[in-house]
């Protein structure tokens, strides 16, 4: 599988980052979740009490943090100047403002240019918003993970202790608006990516069914050239972006 690069872009949700580690582990490769290098950016801003309504104030420091990302898909790991922030990042005041973070040009073209030296030769999953069309819009294989509105609700409620599904519809739909609308590299689907919508479907049915698309685009040459795919299998509805 050497050079293999998956990328798996999707809304808040969808599931990315439990399907990428799954498929990660699955295959044996590495796992990156750039999300959580754009909230250890956010962190990094709100902690130096930088105004995150001030776009300019985050394009003039966004280079001075240090963010290291692991891959192993078993311990995912994030480190700003040396400081574990993996949980930190998952605040709320860090949900709340990414979005806005992300969104400065200067923060990704900073971090999309981390992402690639991450990813190198291959050998790894990558989840995000903008993976299959900006960060490695080579990728052999391209996956957008999408699920209904109260679906994608009903999961993240479930993590959340104390919150409501209808709080995180509220949530998410200010989340889609920003992410979607967004001058750089707004979140949209691929060329050649295959959409995925997991609403009826549980994690390891997900998984299966990405494994299916990996093997079927890989088995004639390698992991080297994405080989256009057929339908799916299953209960979740799949279409293909050419």
């Amino acid at each position: 599988m050497t050079g293999l690069v998956v990328a798996m872009d999707g809304p808040s949700g969808s599931g990315k980052s439990s399907v990428s580690r799954g498929v990660a582990r699955a295959l044996g490769l590495r796992y990156l979740d750039t999300g959580a290098m754009y909230r250890a950016m956010t962190w990094w801003m709100l902690r130096q009490g930088v105004d995150l309504a001030d776009p300019a104030a985050i394009a003039a420091r966004c280079g001075e943090p240090g963010i290291v990302s692991g891959t192993d898909p078993d311990a995912p790991a994030i480190h700003v100047d040396g400081v574990d922030v993996a949980g930190p990042i998952r605040e709320a005041e860090v949900t709340g403002g990414v979005s806005v973070v992300a969104a400065v040009p200067e923060v990704r073209a900073l971090l999309v240019a981390l992402q690639r030296e991450i990813i190198g030769t291959g050998d790894i999953v990558v989840e995000g918003r903008d993976i299959g069309t900006v960060v490695w819009p080579d990728a052999t294989v391209k996956i957008y993970l999408t699920a209904s509105a109260e679906a994608r609700a009903r999961r993240r409620s479930a993590e959340l202790a104390g919150s409501t599904v209808e709080a995180q519809q509220q949530a998410m739909a200010r989340r889609d608006t920003l992410d979607s609308t967004r001058k750089t590299d707004p979140l949209s689907m691929a060329d050649g990516a295959v959409e995925l919508d997991t609403t009826a479907l549980n994690l390891e049915e997900v998984i299966a069914e990405v494994l299916r698309l990996v093997a079927e685009r890989t088995e004639a040459d390698g992991a080297r050239e994405p080989r256009p795919g057929g339908s799916g299998s299953g209960r979740g509805r799949i279409h293909e972006r050419t």
